[in-house]
């Protein structure tokens, strides 16, 4: 198979079917607004061009850097945008489940996604899933995305735990500097450290190591850019808010 075959897997065929018939289901008993729609199918869209594309065919044999692609998608884009586009009313229902409230709080919801982040990278495993691409790896890319929402639904729902933006803007922060490193990491060491991408018939000139330190840059970037945003921004919210407390004291 060429590296620009297009190919059908679970995650397109099983996953983003089951997501999109639940999301449909549920909005008929909570509305949501255009805005939160649209927020679930880009997260749809992109699942569909990471998995639905020669992408997949591409991460599976020849580049880590498209493989860490699908990982972001998994772990980070379209959890955010998929805890974006529930109603508050759907997501105050879901909340009331215990298991909900309790994997949802900060203390919990950040490690467990850390922990995926991390754990799916050990080499060993890295290999393992893509020598098992229909188990492992499509265990792997649903504990991403269970873990990615875990994590983002404190930042972007009220319900079950209502942080301040003060709070909310801490809690980026410290998943943008203990998850960066993994990037990072990736980028500075001096063997590529995947025997799937190093035995491989490589792709576009990239020798395995530069394809390593590619998706370590690559991913250490984007990382960068979209907490530092979300940071931004329930960061300025709480400079307003805190502005605005200290008007009313010194008016009363």
């Amino acid at each position: 198979m060429g590296p620009y075959a297009w190919t059908w897997n679970g995650e397109a065929l099983v996953l983003v079917p089951c997501l999109v018939v639940a999301y449909a289901l549920a909005v008929r008993v909570y509305p949501a607004s255009r805005a939160r729609m649209a927020a679930f199918s880009l997260a749809v869209g992109l699942m569909l061009a990471v998995f639905a594309t020669p992408v997949q065919t591409i991460a599976l044999r020849y580049l880590l850097t498209a493989h860490l692609l699908q990982n972001v998608v998994m772990a980070e884009w379209a959890p955010a945008l998929i805890v974006l586009a529930l109603p508050p009313a759907l997501a105050a229902a879901l909340g009331c489940a215990p298991v909900v409230r309790t994997l949802t709080r900060p203390a919990v919801a950040l490690p467990l996604w850390l922990g995926t982040y991390f754990a799916w990278h050990v080499p060993a495993a890295y290999d393992f899933a893509l020598r098992h691409p229909v188990t492992a790896l499509h265990l792997e890319h649903l504990s991403y995305l269970v873990a990615g929402i875990l994590l983002w639904w404190p930042v972007l729902q009220d319900l079950p735990h209502r942080l301040t933006s003060g709070a909310r803007a801490a809690y980026v922060f410290a998943a943008f500097v203990l998850g960066s490193p993994l990037g990072l990491l990736l980028a500075l060491l001096s063997s590529a450290v995947y025997r799937t991408y190093r035995d491989g018939p490589g792709l576009w000139g990239l020798d395995p190591l530069s394809d390593q330190q590619l998706a370590g840059l690559t991913m250490a970037g984007e990382q960068a850019v979209v907490f530092f945003a979300v940071f931004a921004v329930f960061f300025l919210r709480f400079l307003r808010e805190e502005e605005a407390h200290g008007t009313t004291l010194s008016r009363g």
